[in-house]
């Protein structure tokens, strides 16, 4: 990996930076430290300098505008009539950005590492002075008009995560990602970055700048479905904000060879145009995107479920094993929907509440819950499913619990801060946690309706047997 790493950039240009500003912070939480580039979210200060650059270099006449917009802070408006069916945008290849200045794609999980540098290698290929940013770097135009601070939870410090998403699984997920993202700096950093200062300036290689270049990967990166799902970064259409209510995603259209997409809905001047980002919950959105859409708007809204075998249970060993020979650990978290919940859920569940006697069948559930067959399999014990859904039901309660304490008290949560502006941080992130956690809770309370009404059809179904059994006995006596 470091010789790669050094191969590729010691073929690159040298870096001219000298930035007045520094972050040398390593730990895994850092406070809210900015780039020496970029602009506030709802800047719109170099927004004509951007569409000016994309004309010339080969971007189309565009019907659409960026403005400032009630979703999104700001986005791109259709500035004529667009029809249903009309495709839109036409970004050439030479415009996509990437370590050359032609289309460059990657396959996300492979190669990531390596196009998170090729980025902050772009951004960074910049004479950052004290003052200003001079236009030393074709992308220039581009990273001044990208957010200074994304809206990722991976800025969010450890205080504020656990104050205001302690109800939600959310936390433990934007806690992982900040220690992969910090880790792979700090293990970097170690292995390469300080052998190899005259390559890798600790001024411009540092741990906000590799924060920030992930964070507008996350918020950024598109998707290409007829690429066989590779990504890019893609200047122009990343102003394009999300919505629930459409369908319509980017794609490289390969007759026009540019990235487009396809309107589902006709605009009117003036109305702010959409795309969908994804079939992605109100908390995948906020992770990456930091944003949540309003309560029952989302169709693939889900609140992830932790399920887990106690070490006191008495074959927690057998279990673990049988989990284990599967990939898979004793604390398992599952996606519930308005709809259900996956079966491999109640496998899962199954496996928790089976007592010693059906050791035989340990290995079955934990493949059921494993997702490893290639057809799945709704198994079923019937001596052991009123159990597995009591089991269920308890868990969604002391979740529901969790997020009401957190809403109840949520009125009281200290805003003590000698800024304004960090005034209207805190109230900001208190209503996104306050918005996440009444759509989850939502989709709780609909799990718990269903779970109770299958356990009360269950029990009058064998009360009702036993009056059967007990009518039969006293006819024969």
């Amino acid at each position: 990996m470091a010789e790669a790493s050094i191969a590729f950039y010691a073929t690159r240009n040298p870096i001219r930076c000298s930035t007045s500003t520094a972050s040398n912070e390593t730990s895994t939480f850092t406070t809210n430290e900015k780039v020496p580039w970029g602009c506030d979210v709802d800047s719109l200060e170099n927004a004509s300098a951007l569409q000016k650059w994309l004309s010339d270099s080969g971007l189309p006449q565009q019907k659409m505008g960026i403005k400032r917009v009630e979703v999104g802070e700001r986005g791109l408006v259709a500035l004529k009539n667009i029809r249903k069916g009309e495709k839109l945008l036409f970004v050439p290849p030479s415009l996509v950005i990437g370590t050359d200045s032609v289309m460059f794609l990657i396959d996300f999980e492979n190669s990531i590492l390596g196009f998170v540098y090729g980025v902050i290698w772009r951004f960074c290929d910049l004479e950052i002075s004290s003052s200003s940013a001079k236009e030393s770097s074709r992308w220039s135009n581009y990273i001044s008009a990208l957010p200074r601070q994304p809206y990722s939870l991976l800025y969010w410090t450890q205080s504020e995560l656990d104050k205001y998403l302690v109800a939600s699984q959310v936390r433990e997920r934007a806690i992982e990602r900040i220690n992969d993202v910090t880790g792979t700096y700090n293990d970097l950093r170690l292995r390469i970055f300080s052998k190899y200062p005259h390559l890798f300036p600790e001024e411009v290689f540092s741990m906000e700048t590799f924060k920030w270049s992930f964070g507008i990967l996350f918020s950024r990166l598109v998707r290409l479905p007829s690429m066989d799902g590779k990504v890019a970064l893609v200047p122009w259409a990343d102003m394009l904000n999300h919505s629930c209510e459409v369908d319509t995603c980017l794609d490289y259209d390969k007759s026009s060879k540019g990235i487009v997409f396809t309107t589902d809905r006709p605009y009117q001047p003036g109305e702010q145009v959409f795309i969908s980002y994804g079939n992605k919950s109100n908390g995948e959105l906020l992770l990456s995107y930091g944003f949540v859409p309003k309560e029952g708007t989302n169709p693939s809204d889900s609140v992830e479920l932790s399920l887990a075998i106690k070490k006191s249970d008495k074959c927690y060993k057998e279990k673990s094993e049988a989990l284990r020979k599967f990939g898979l650990p004793t604390v398992q978290r599952f996606p519930l929907r308005i709809t259900g919940w996956p079966l491999e859920l109640m496998a899962f569940a199954y496996l928790v509440v089976s007592p010693p006697k059906m050791i035989r069948q340990f290995e079955e559930m934990a493949e059921a819950a494993s997702n490893k067959e290639a057809n799945k399999k709704d198994i079923r014990y019937p001596e052991i499913e009123e159990m597995a859904l009591q089991f269920i039901l308890d868990t969604c309660e002391s979740s529901i619990s969790k997020y009401t304490k957190f809403l109840e008290d949520s009125g009281s949560l200290d805003l003590d801060v000698t800024s304004p502006k960090q005034i209207n941080r805190k109230l900001f992130l208190k209503q996104l946690a306050m918005d996440l956690c009444n759509s989850e809770r939502r989709i709780l309370f609909r799990s718990q309706y269903i779970l109770r009404r299958r356990l009360r059809d269950m029990r009058s179904g064998e009360l009702r047997a036993l009056r059967i059994l007990d009518g039969f006995k006293k006819l024969f006596k």
